[in-house]
């Protein structure tokens, strides 16, 4: 039995990975996302060596709480050679979950086919997880389960265009507004002040790009 299989068949054990979510966990992968490096935060926060991920399918580390949709259009995306930020919910070796914020650059060869994804991930601010998130990733789930996911992705759509927002600009402004809180709560603030900062410029802050 592959890693895949064994991780699929691991019990899920809902209890947050203990990490220091100050830093960067950062991967790469070929254009069909196999693994090729994973830096010491990636093999800290998910448990695997790093002989265990080389080689492996990126979505070793999947969780089940994360609804089909999400990866759709993600991978959607980096096959078009766009950016995409998502935030994820990754499930580690033991079994507990973390969740991350994604950031990718891609990599092309001289004919201009890509070659490598290079994936930075950041921690996620727990109220924005509980608050929006999560409820939203468990009903898009619950429309996998019972009607596939055709039409999880179009109450995705739905949900985004009564927010007149894409998926992107919608956490870019839910994470945006934590920082603001947590900045007035603080009494000082080390959140740009232009609250119409381009997601270049707020994903490259954020990233510290």
């Amino acid at each position: 039995m592959n890693l895949e299989n064994q991780n699929n068949n691991r019990v899920i054990i809902d209890k947050e990975v203990a990490w220091d979510k100050t830093r960067v966990i950062m991967s790469k992968t070929n254009a069909f996302g196999i693994i090729e490096y994973a830096n010491e935060v990636f093999v800290d926060v998910c448990g695997y060596e790093d002989y265990e991920l080389m080689g492996q399918p990126h979505n070793i580390i999947r969780h089940p709480d994360m609804p089909k949709v999400i990866f759709k259009v993600l991978w959607e995306n980096l096959k078009n050679g766009k950016n995409f930020h998502a935030i994820v919910k990754n499930r580690a070796k033991s079994g507990r979950y973390y969740w991350v914020i994604t950031d990718f650059d891609i990599a092309r060869d001289e004919n201009d086919v890509i070659v490598n994804y290079f994936a930075r991930r950041q921690s996620v601010p727990q109220e924005v997880i509980a608050m929006h998130i999560e409820p939203l990733y468990k009903k898009l789930l619950q429309i996998e389960a019972a009607s596939g996911v055709e039409f999880s992705e179009k109450y995705l759509i739905g949900f985004l265009e009564e927010k007149n927002r894409s998926y992107v600009e919608y956490i870019k402004e839910l994470i945006y507004e934590h920082e603001k809180s947590q900045a007035k709560f603080a009494n000082y603030s080390e959140v740009e002040e232009d609250e119409h900062e381009d997601q270049r410029g707020f994903f490259g802050r954020l990233f510290g790009r």
